[in-house]
């Protein structure tokens, strides 16, 4: 053989194990490539909004306000026990919440829930804060919902002192849509 076959048979053996090696790795990572679900369980962030408005799942949400506090008090002037241990700081979104046409409002109310978040990553349920001047919850029965019209809602947040100057804003999110939306002060 000469040496210019030795060498066009090299060169089609090195072509076809590189092909091959190229559909093998399109296999293996196709499925986490375009997965929706593995992608938004990962924590993915489709849009991030100064104060909003922004629609998550048929909801209109706007942040007023974002502010820090040692203790929230109720009507009366009592402190709300939130069971926030030493070190931490209450923290209170004030929104805007207008629930839009295709969102089912049982009882004149619907389900809602935020994360606060900084820019470490770091997340923070929202809180029950019983007593406070606004609702904290969006089922409640003496603040009840009207479709297209908006109401102020509180978010409220247990979190160390040492996260407050990195709260970066709040998350809402719809697993029906899979996203996720980010609402920054």
């Amino acid at each position: 053989m000469t040496f210019s076959g030795r060498t066009s048979r090299l060169v089609v053996q090195v072509s076809l194990l590189v092909a091959l090696l190229a559909v093998g790795v399109f296999v293996m990572l196709r499925p986490y490539i375009a997965d929706e679900e593995q992608i938004y369980r990962q924590g993915r962030i489709d849009q991030v909004v100064s104060q909003g408005p922004v629609t998550i799942g048929h909801v209109e949400w706007k942040l007023e306000s974002l502010k820090a506090y040692t203790t929230l008090v109720d009507d009366e002037g009592k402190p709300i026990s939130l069971g926030a241990p030493a070190g931490s700081v209450v923290v209170v979104a004030n929104l805007t919440a207008t629930p839009r046409d295709g969102l089912f409002l049982k009882e004149r109310g619907f389900s809602c829930s935020s994360t606060l978040r900084d820019d470490r990553g770091n997340t923070w349920e929202d809180q029950q804060a019983y007593g406070y001047p606004l609702p904290t919850y969006c089922s409640d029965d003496d603040h009840p919902f009207t479709m297209n019209k908006p109401a102020q809602v509180a978010q409220v947040y247990v979190v160390p002192k040492t996260a407050v100057p990195h709260l970066t804003g709040i998350i809402f999110e719809d697993f029906d849509e899979r996203r996720r939306a980010l609402i920054t002060p």
